[in-house]
């Protein structure tokens, strides 16, 4: 084998173990979203410290992208798509982590709610939460797959999201206005809620990425949007 032959096989092995650990990196997160929205509809406590603890591990992930794009980008300088792929995969694992920080928040906040949650406010947040899921599972398959369409697909779903948000919201409002008592659970569930939101927006990020990886060229037009939340998120 000549030297330049194993040069680039030495660097599509290295390309390949970074699209492998984005990929566990999504997966992480899906796990820690499915696991913060059963704590907090069944009042959990065992999930939501779990996905507390496990925070860590998707932390560790992006540190570990992060110095492989470096050594791809420093070491072997790449060209054109290969250019793309790290620099993708670099902004990814950024999305990734805040999706695994947003989790995180969630299952701190349902550790904090006193009560046990009508039942209208907890088929809310299924509702908003399983699409919110679906999105990510969408948008990690699109990222496995080098699908430009599914990206698409996310991407105009953002605008669902943002409404099933605000379904949310009015129902966690409703909620705050029956009873004084419910002014502290009320208030964490309106972060909790817009924090979900939030995983949402980071998903759509991540399917403008792949777009980008696949097509070398940003989607055009603005994003779908919803109607305007109606409050802001924990950062």
């Amino acid at each position: 084998m000549s030297e330049a032959t194993h040069t680039v096989k030495s660097y599509e092995e290295e390309l390949q173990s970074l699209n492998k650990n984005i990929i566990k990196m999504g997966v992480s997160c899906e796990e820690a979203l499915g696991k913060a929205i059963i704590a907090i509809t069944t009042r959990d406590s065992e999930n939501a410290e779990t996905v507390i603890k496990n925070d860590e591990k998707i932390d560790k992930f992006e540190t570990l992208i992060e110095q492989q794009v470096v050594n791809l980008i420093a070491l072997r300088q790449p060209m054109a798509i290969d250019l793309r792929e790290t620099v993708t995969a670099l902004k990814i694992s950024s999305d990734l982590e805040r999706i695994g920080d947003l989790a995180k928040n969630i299952s701190k906040r349902t550790l904090l709610l006193n009560e046990n949650l009508p039942k209208n406010l907890v088929e809310a947040l299924v509702r908003v939460s399983t699409n919110v899921q679906k999105q990510l599972k969408s948008v990690l398959d699109a990222y496995l797959d080098r699908s430009s369409s599914m990206a698409v697909n996310v991407w105009e779903n953002d605008e669902q999201i943002d409404e099933l948000t605000n379904l949310c919201m009015q129902e966690v409002i409703k909620y705050l206005k029956e009873h004084e008592s419910n002014l502290d659970d009320g208030t964490h569930l309106l972060f909790v809620t817009k924090n979900i939101e939030r995983i949402g927006d980071h998903t759509t990020n991540i399917a403008e990425q792949i777009y980008y990886l696949v097509e070398g060229e940003y989607l055009e037009g603005d994003r779908p949007k919803g109607t305007e939340p109606i409050v802001t998120g924990e950062k």
